[in-house]
Order: structure tokens, then sequence, then C-alpha cells
């Protein structure tokens, strides 16, 4: 069974979902129908019960929000996709706030070097958005890139964990290898 909350963020309402102790999903609100049949697909799940603070995800975001940037380092998560995927997704866990890397950074990270198209698809994919954090993930030339949340949410999040931008180009290097 699924547990699901709805929260107010600076970057719009969240709804989040966990079982059994781990985050399984976070987005937009405006995208949680997509999510939620995607997340039943994905797991074969279909019950749902709404809960203040499933798995204690709800104070977690709400810490990183309120300036905790590393609040959500560690967060138990339940990551569903391939393996590929899972991959991709345990590397951007390992991009620290306040830092980037580029679809190809990831790509060689993981050993597949050739595969940054593929990383984005995979980013593209992430149903924990901020935890997952693809906000991280930029393209090569510094350029945002595309998010999810849209621009604006990508640059508020960077700027919120001191990744300084400035029309829509990163001021600051990406992360090395």
């Amino acid at each position: 069974m699924f547990e699901i909350a709805e929260l107010e963020s600076p970057v719009g309402p969240l709804t989040l979902a966990a079982r059994r102790g781990r985050l399984c999903a976070l987005m937009f609100s405006r995208d949680w129908d997509d999510v939620a049949e995607r997340l039943s697909r994905r797991l074969g799940e279909t019950a749902w019960r709404t809960e203040s603070d499933p798995a204690g995800a709800v104070s977690a975001v709400e810490a990183y929000f309120g300036g905790d940037v590393d609040a959500l380092t560690t967060f138990p998560v339940e990551m569903n996709g391939t393996p590929f995927q899972c991959n991709v997704w345990s590397a951007m866990r390992d991009i620290p706030a306040g830092a980037v890397a580029s679809y190809g950074d990831l790509a060689f990270r993981i050993g597949a070097p050739r595969a940054s198209r593929a990383v984005g698809a995979a980013s593209g994919a992430n149903l924990i958005a901020i935890v997952i954090p693809c906000h991280r993930v930029v393209a090569s030339g510094g350029g945002l890139g595309g998010y999810g949340g849209g621009l604006d949410v990508k640059r508020w999040l960077l700027d919120h964990e001191q990744v300084h931008t400035d029309s829509g180009v990163l001021a600051t290097a990406a992360a090395g290898r």
C-alpha cells in the first residue's frame, strides 16, 4: 500500500508517495495523476492511503526547503526503473548540493561514456524529483538543459542550493569527474 501526502513548497504543490518506509515518488502535484498511474504500473500496487508524513518524507522535504539542503541526501528511496536508470539515478544522488554535472559527466561516471542521451532519458523518467536531484544535471555547455518542473523551478532549486544562475546559464563550473 502506498502512503501519500501533499505539501506546499516554494516551487509549488508537491505530492509524494512512500511504501515500506521508503520514498517512491515525489512530483509536482499537477503531474500526479500520470505519476500515480506510472507508479502503480511499475510496482503492481494500487492501494493508496493518505498520511500526514509518509516515511518522514514530508518532514525531510520541508527541512530541505527550510535551508537544510542536505536533508534529502541519504533519505531512503525505492528506485523503480531499469538497471540503467537506477545507475543514473544513483549517480545523480552522488552530486552534492551546490554542484552540478552534465549528462555526459554522468554517462562517464556510470561507465557508459557515449550514453549522454540515454542519461537524459533516464533523468526524464525520474519519479522522485529533488531527492534524486535531476535538477543538478545540466547541458554540457553550461546551459540549464531541461526539467519536468520547468526551467524557472530548476533555476530556483539551484539558487536555493547556492549554484548561482545567470540568464539560464550556469555561472559555476560543472562538477568534475
